[in-house]
């Protein structure tokens, strides 16, 4: 090697210690922030650099070198989404989860376009890429430097590995001494790995309570017998959580409209009674909340949710149509077929985004606005004349990004929808939302407002003296807007005009209203399917 190519020969190699020596400890620094975790020693590049030791075909090394780089890329990557879902989510990221993944990418192209999300995920494979090679070329630059001066090459190695281990030791021992040695990528793995076995056998844990369930054997006619006749509507209001209505600075705006809606509501003969739930999920996932409330079954996960999905447990909508009513979901942020809907909640009409009729603007994430969904619902199934009909009905615009929003417009203009053009131009767009936590939070509950608004302008316009709302929120808003310390907790209220549909849950001790109390009583929302047909059974 001439003169000046020996200096670039050792940037060279100095570099590949480098990415050897930053690049698996960088799964540590993701999960704990602490640039502390950047000075440690990594396990695995030692161990890697052993193996190629030992190893004399070139070929066998630079296929070991690569998996080597495949390995660490898939811990930054694991490391990355489960740093994301717990500042999100306020949950752990479980491999088995990874078609979710879509879903978050769909919101992120309903917040910021399309075009952005495609641009950072090709940007995000590409690092990914590099940073794959980078690696293996690092590992085998350094196996190249050791095996020139091979005696003094292994012996600096097995220095270093048997400090590496005398400091795992002694790490291990005595929990404050400063942790050198570190297998960060290795444990970001292997933590993985344990939360999808775990998940498994909760999946398996759950069948017993799938299988007991005490309203399967109960004749359709003893089911809901106390609302024969009524119109039962099931609405869930996306993101309603209880950082909505109380101790926040958007919390004033909900309850105002919370406090005009009682007003309405006693004008038109409606009573209300509340309380809370708790949500199995957090800041998304509306899907687990939905199966936990209609099955009775704590679904706190995509895995458990599929357990849910895959079995004949009754759902509240299977009870309804066994006892005589006509079944609607209607789920307008749905753009594809959903076959759980037909399968498993066995609802006699499904209505997506593309069943209703719209022809307003979208909304971001909400392509069809609340009110005009109600509207339509009203229209459709409530006219003069018809059966009774149960329905599930999801009010999708106070979804996150909460940007841009619908303005409520006056009930008899809402036709098909055109009247809400020109409204997603006078909002702000969500790239400019998000910029600030505050505007976020604001807008949160400016889509909170709306969502509320919607329900109660559909209430004041329909003139249905045998309808029973059961409105409720799925889960808190995100970590942005509910703060690092929320529970799971969202409020529900049942609403009717029939006094006797109130008095029969006058042993739940709810408070009176749409706005749920400190005092009111907090179950969990596996626990209202039974006691809901209880109370409306025979024995109720």
């Amino acid at each position: 090697m001439n003169a000046p190519a020996r200096p670039l020969a050792r940037a060279a190699t100095v570099l590949a210690v480098l990415l050897l020596v930053i690049v698996p400890v960088i799964p540590a620094f993701i999960a704990t922030g602490a640039p502390a975790q950047l000075v440690r020693v990594p396990g695995e590049s030692l161990v890697i650099l052993l193996v190629l030791a030992l190893v004399p075909w070139r070929a066998v090394r630079v296929v070991l070198a690569a998996a080597f780089g495949v390995f660490v890329v898939a811990a930054l990557v694991l490391g990355g989404i489960d740093r994301g879902y717990r500042a999100v989510l306020g949950t752990r990221f479980d491999p088995l989860d990874w078609p979710q993944l879509g879903g978050a990418l769909g919101v992120a192209s309903d917040a910021v376009g399309p075009g952005l999300v495609t641009a950072a995920v090709v940007l995000l494979a590409i690092a990914a890429a590099a940073t794959i090679v980078a690696l293996a070329w690092a590992a085998l630059r350094v196996d190249a430097a050791i095996r020139r001066r091979l005696r003094r090459g292994v012996l600096g190695l097995s220095a270093v590995t048997a400090g590496w281990i005398v400091a795992a030791l002694v790490g291990s021992a005595l929990t404050v001494a400063p942790q050198v040695s570190a297998a960060a990528s290795l444990d970001t793995v292997g933590s993985a790995v344990d939360r999808a076995s775990g998940d498994l056998r909760a999946r398996v844990a759950l069948s017993p309570t799938l299988a007991d369930d005490p309203f399967a054997d109960v004749p359709p006619a003893e089911l809901l017998t106390a609302l024969r006749g009524k119109d039962v509507l099931l609405v869930f209001v996306e993101s309603y959580g209880r950082v909505a209505v109380e101790g926040s600075s958007f919390s004033g705006g909900v309850d105002a409209v919370l406090r005009r809606g009682d007003e309405m509501l006693a004008a038109h003969g409606y009573a209300a009674q509340s309380a809370w739930l708790t949500s199995p999920t957090f800041a998304g996932l509306s899907w687990l909340a939905h199966a936990t409330l209609q099955t009775g079954v704590w679904a706190d996960s995509p895995t458990a949710y599929n357990a849910v999905v895959s079995s004949t447990r009754m759902t509240l909508s299977d009870a309804f149509g066994k006892a005589g009513w006509r079944t609607v979901g209607d789920i307008p942020s749905n753009i594809r077929p959903w076959p759980v809907g037909s399968r498993f909640y066995h609802y006699d009409t499904l209505l997506g985004a593309g069943d209703v009729g719209y022809r307003g603007p979208v909304f971001g994430y909400a392509r069809v606005p609340d009110q005009y969904t109600l509207k339509h619902f009203a229209d459709t199934e409530l006219g003069a004349g018809h059966a009774p009909v149960m329905a599930e009905i999801d009010l999708v615009s106070s979804h996150t990004p909460w940007a841009p929003l619908p303005q409520l417009v006056p009930w008899e203009q809402i036709g098909d929808g055109a009247v809400f053009d020109g409204q997603p131009a006078r909002s702000r767009t969500a790239a400019d939302v998000w910029q600030h936590p505050h505007t976020v939070q604001r807008f949160y509950g400016q889509s909170i407002e709306y969502a509320l608004g919607s329900l109660f302008s559909f209430l004041a316009n329909i003139d249905d003296p045998n309808l029973v709302v059961i409105a409720l929120g799925d889960h808190q808003p995100a970590t942005i807007v509910s703060g690092t310390a929320a529970d799971r907790t969202v409020p529900i209220s049942v609403i009717a005009r029939d006094p006797k549909v109130v008095r029969a849950i006058d042993s739940w001790a709810w408070t009176p209203g749409m706005r749920p109390g400190e005092a009111s009583p907090v179950w969990r929302m596996d626990a209202f399917r039974d006691r809901f047909l209880t109370a409306f059974g025979p024995v109720g």
